[in-house]
């Protein structure tokens, strides 16, 4: 039984004044355990949409999603809550998922359900590399760097041991030297723990350094899936392979040696 499962998902946009725009057309997708998935597109493929159908923050017009094997529509209230502690997302612009009046400890202390202990905190900060944690549980979000506040988010994610982190487009803005760092950070906790990721992202140098497998998303709908390394080897559809072009053409060639 794969970890999640998305089951034929569709999602439309009514707009005021415009004709309506399907976001998502007939996607499915899972996500094996302590397995990460890439999946790769363009701004306006749909993306973002699917991966808020994933976490259910919206409902899809037709389509299941099961988490564990359980059937994320079918749950409401308690029982959805208690469904979606699996399942965390970590988002683009880490800034605006923190209430600015909070301190790192209240941040996490919040998110911390069941364990909420100094130790517990402070151990979250050491394992995303916040290190001293004592220096920084008194600061505010607007005191950390773009990627201190991205690790914050990942220690967030994690305060509830999830088996599932959806990350939406994460080191998006980040430098060369922190996008690094963050990756590598979550590679570790994935080699730690056997956490499992849904990466969403634009980059497909990305996809090729950290997922097992690739779906690459486009109009709305998965054009091509597979292993990462024959997806960037063997591309079978045009849109794959003017992604490819495009990285080529600024980094030189696609390599695959380093593909999880």
């Amino acid at each position: 039984m794969p970890l999640l499962e998305l089951r034929h998902l569709s999602k439309t946009f009514t707009r005021h004044g415009a004709a309506p725009f399907r976001a998502v057309n007939d996607v499915s997708l899972t996500v094996e355990r302590g397995e990460c998935v890439a999946l790769v597109g363009e701004s306006g493929s749909g993306k973002s949409t699917l991966a808020r159908l994933a976490l259910r923050l919206i409902d899809a017009d037709e389509g299941e999603v099961l988490l564990d094997g359980a059937y994320l529509h079918t749950l409401s209230g308690k029982a959805l809550r208690g469904a979606r502690m699996k399942m965390q997302p970590v988002f683009q612009d880490a800034s605006t998922t923190f209430n600015p009046r909070r301190t790192v400890r209240a941040i996490l202390r919040q998110a911390a359900v069941g364990d909420a202990s100094e130790g517990h905190i402070r151990a979250l900060l050491e394992r995303v590399e916040l290190r001293p944690a004592t220096t920084f549980l008194p600061r505010y979000p607007s005191e950390l760097s773009g990627g201190q506040r991205q690790r914050l988010s990942i220690a967030r994610a994690l305060a509830i041991e999830p088996a599932i982190i959806i990350a939406d487009e994460p080191l998006s803005g980040a430098d060369v030297s922190i996008r690094a760092q963050i990756l590598d950070l979550l590679a570790d906790l994935q080699t730690q723990s056997g956490v499992s990721y849904l990466l969403i992202t634009h980059d497909i140098l990305l996809a090729r350094a950290f997922s097992h497998r690739i779906a690459v998303m486009h109009q709305g709908s998965i054009v091509e899936h597979g292993e990462t390394q024959t997806v960037l080897r063997a591309p079978t559809h045009a849109y794959t392979r003017r992604l490819l072009d495009a990285v080529q053409s600024v980094d030189g060639p696609i390599r695959t040696a380093g593909v999880a």
